[in-house]
């Protein structure tokens, strides 16, 4: 069985694949200061409650923007799953080209996300992940990454709001309010918070399409994502495994390339 990891800096997401197919995913929180064997005893627990045997697991592969990390998942493979990860990067898109003037300087969950959107739709797209940060990645009818935006994420705006507006109480972003014009407190930050970003992620999305020229289908991914779909007009289809399936089509790419090699 393939293992695949995407580490975030909020939230992890795993999952295990039997061929092309997604048997079990996900979601845990990214810890910083784990070790290699308090990794293990968290994976050991997700395992175990799905039935999964370890000794399935023959080849991993990850994508990582949290750096402190990949020495200890480097040491959680091999030490636990008996073989050393493979790790996503720039060099990682082998059908798609990056057209950044540093490709280096394209975060792995944004490759991932933009080779699993073209492997699916075949068409101009740009990609809206809804993470720590949220990012809108560009992708032409081409397969071409031509670039893309990165804003605070929603949470970290909501973080800041409450950490520098003493009076304000801390809110809690799980649905939307009826209406904008907030009748109480928590209600008006909700709206704010929510309808703000949706207005965001919708003029930045319509900026993208006239530079783009052409008419990109969108997606929207992360934790948020059918959240804010429900929110954005621009917004057509959410796909909460994308990120997942990018780390199965770029490993299978990667080992095809070595047999032929």
């Amino acid at each position: 069985m393939l293992f695949v990891i995407d580490i975030g800096n909020s939230n992890t997401v795993i999952g295990l694949y039997d061929g092309v197919h997604l048997y079990k995913d996900w979601r845990i929180r990214t810890e910083r200061n784990i070790t290699e064997d308090e990794y293990n005893v968290i994976i050991s627990s997700l395992f175990a409650g799905s039935g999964v045997n370890p000794k399935q697991i023959d080849k991993t592969i990850i994508s990582c923007v949290v750096p402190p990390l990949v020495s200890i998942l480097n040491s959680f493979c091999l030490k636990y799953l008996g073989h050393v990860p493979y790790w996503v990067d720039a060099g990682s898109a082998a059908h798609m080209p990056i057209l950044y003037d540093n490709p280096a300087e394209v975060g792995a969950d944004r490759i991932v996300n933009s080779v699993a959107a073209f492997h699916k739709y075949k068409t101009s797209l740009i990609v809206v992940d809804f993470g720590t940060a949220t990012t809108f990645d560009s992708i032409s009818e081409n397969g071409e990454y031509l670039g893309g935006a990165i804003s605070p994420g929603i949470m970290i705006s909501s973080e800041a709001l409450f950490i520098k507006a003493s009076k304000l109480p801390r809110v809690e972003i799980v649905d939307p309010p009826d209406k904008v014009i907030g009748k109480d407190t928590a209600s008006s930050i909700k709206a704010g918070i929510i309808y703000g970003y949706a207005g965001l992620v919708d003029g930045i999305v319509r900026r993208m399409k006239i530079e783009m020229g052409s008419d990109p289908k969108i997606i929207a991914t992360g934790g948020l994502a059918k959240l804010m779909a429900d929110i954005c007009k621009t917004i057509e289809i959410v796909d909460t495994t994308l990120t997942l399936e990018g780390l199965r089509i770029i490993y299978e790419d990667m080992d095809h390339i070595k047999k032929s090699c």
